[in-house]
């Protein structure tokens, strides 16, 4: 995949979508009753790009105060969503260690995962940070994710909703009418090129979590050391 192509296309489209007034809210994002949770595979940016995401931020905040804006701990790349949330998912329906056995087989022989987080982009419901790994390293640990996961008669749901290909982060999610479209796409527009810094990723996280990692309902299971 072309990821600045990809990414330039869905921004494309989804900017014209948030203009016209077609785009999406997410009527569960502060639904306490909401029992959607799975299992991930994630890395984080470093804090110091968190910093930059931050400050792009503090400018969305300003003409659109009144939707979700990731903290710094919730700020992630999906490596491999391994159970995608759904209602009802509990720890209990699984053997943790054996998902751990699967991940740790994945990653022998892995180099070093490096990504540049640079520019930004959309969908029709929330703005995402471009996220660009430096070579196919990220790609060939999702591979062998997969084909050991589906060689495994483990409970998962690896490309279920979509095949991850991608390395964004998404950073704002729309929960209300935006108040002013156009001046968010301005100020998206100001950070469309914005070098927000690279990273290498010196662990990989599984976590349980719900549907937007919420730091507050997830429970961390295995750090997998990657240099």
């Amino acid at each position: 995949m072309n990821l600045a192509e990809h990414y330039n296309q869905l921004y494309k489209t989804s900017s014209e979508t948030i203009l016209s007034g077609n785009y999406s809210l997410d009527s569960k994002i502060n639904d306490t009753s909401d029992s959607r949770f799975g299992i991930t595979l994630l890395l984080r940016p470093s804090e110091k790009i968190k910093s930059n995401i931050q400050l792009f931020l503090n400018e969305l905040k300003a003409v659109e105060p009144n939707q979700y804006y990731y903290p710094n701990s919730d700020i992630h790349i999906t490596v491999m969503s391994i159970i995608s949330c759904y209602e009802g998912f509990s720890l209990d329906k699984i053997n943790v260690e054996d998902y751990i056995k699967i991940i740790e087989k994945s990653l022998e022989d892995l180099g070093e995962i490096k990504i540049e987080f640079r520019g930004v982009t959309a969908s029709n419901s929330a703005i995402m940070i471009q996220g660009f790994p430096f070579d196919e390293t990220l790609n060939n640990l999702r591979n062998k994710l997969r084909e050991n996961f589906r060689n495994s008669t483990l409970e998962q749901s690896i490309d279920s909703r979509y095949s991850i290909a991608t390395a964004h982060s998404t950073v704002m999610r729309f929960t209300e009418n935006l108040q002013n479209p156009e001046k968010l796409i301005e100020v998206v527009e100001q950070f469309r090129d914005y070098n927000f810094g690279d990273f290498t990723a010196d662990k990989l996280e599984l976590v349980f979590n719900d549907w937007y990692q919420r730091e507050e309902n997830t429970i961390h299971l295995e750090d997998f050391l990657t240099n």
